[in-house]
């Protein structure tokens, strides 16, 4: 079982100030790639698996976002670490 839940949202800065949506489609490919359990949310995307797993994933992310012509990337983070199991499911069924 999964020990961290992380949401993250990234924030990169563009070349030229354009959109970043192709840029945010670029870092949830690079999630999903990854083969963790995720979901996507209007602010953020909330990763499920080890937590050294998915601090790895937010790394490749802003690396990125360099290798596409980002001057830097702002990742928000929101971490969650149950060494005895946590799920997005568990976490929130109360509410489905």
């Amino acid at each position: 079982m999964a020990n961290s839940l992380v949401s993250v949202q990234i924030i990169p800065k563009t070349p030229n100030g354009e959109d970043v949506i192709p840029y945010v489609d670029r870092a949830i490919a690079i999630i999903e790639a990854s083969g963790v359990k995720y979901q996507v949310n209007p602010l953020e995307t909330t990763m499920e698996g080890e937590l050294s797993t998915l601090l790895r994933v937010i790394e490749q992310m802003s690396e990125a976002m360099v290798e596409m012509g980002c001057v830097s990337a702002m990742s928000q983070v929101k971490i969650v670490y149950n060494p005895s199991g946590i799920s997005m499911n568990k976490l929130t069924e109360k509410y489905r």
